[in-house]
């Protein structure tokens, strides 16, 4: 259940996203080989604010697996030691020239004002940063997924959404089977986290 405490913060029951719904439209463009590059511009940069509080800067979602379509965000994961002690993480990143997006429980999201780069935040060792680490390397493994992953993401972009958090919510039934196949994958092989 949602409801609006004022025109620029909007509460949901489990997060609040700073500035409201926003209505964006999904693009989705070929693998570029400067994603790479932009994302390393970015790691420096949240090096450069946190020191080591920055835990763990690693590439992640679409524009960190080679070859996938993806939208022209740069989606960044950084770990830090505790993401309930924003004091350490926000004033710093925010002096940077991040602004707060989303504020839930376990993740924030911070990203650039040109909104074309988003640092989801969250607790080393966590959950969150197992799932997704898990998500990138098991596409970057398994091209069956991967393409299939790409040609839905693509269908969902001739589709008008609110927000992109309903253009997310309509990839979760394919996330959700894909993320089953890579835990099994995760226990025969033995994976572990690398950095990016």
């Amino acid at each position: 259940m949602s409801h609006v405490v004022n025109r620029s913060t909007r509460i949901t029951a489990m997060a609040e996203l700073i500035g409201g719904v926003e209505h964006r439209t999904i693009t989705i463009v070929d693998y570029s080989p400067a994603w790479p590059a932009r994302f390393e511009q970015e790691r420096r940069r949240i090096l450069t604010a946190l020191g080591a509080t920055a835990v763990r800067v690693d590439h992640v979602g679409s524009t960190s697996v080679r070859g996938l379509a993806a939208k022209p965000i740069i989606d960044i994961q950084l770990s830090v030691p505790d993401i309930e002690d924003e004091q350490r993480y926000l004033p710093p990143l925010t002096d940077a020239g991040y602004l707060l997006r989303v504020r839930e429980p376990g993740h924030r999201m911070v990203r650039t004002p040109d909104l074309d780069v988003h640092a989801h935040i969250c607790s080393t060792s966590s959950g969150w940063e197992r799932r997704h680490l898990l998500f990138r390397d098991w596409l970057r493994h398994n091209t069956a997924d991967r393409t299939a992953y790409e040609m839905l993401k693509r269908d969902l972009a001739y589709h008008d959404w609110p927000d992109m958090n309903a253009y997310a919510d309509a990839k979760s039934a394919l996330i959700t089977e894909i993320t089953t196949r890579a835990e099994a994958w995760a226990d025969a092989t033995g994976w572990t986290p690398r950095a990016t």
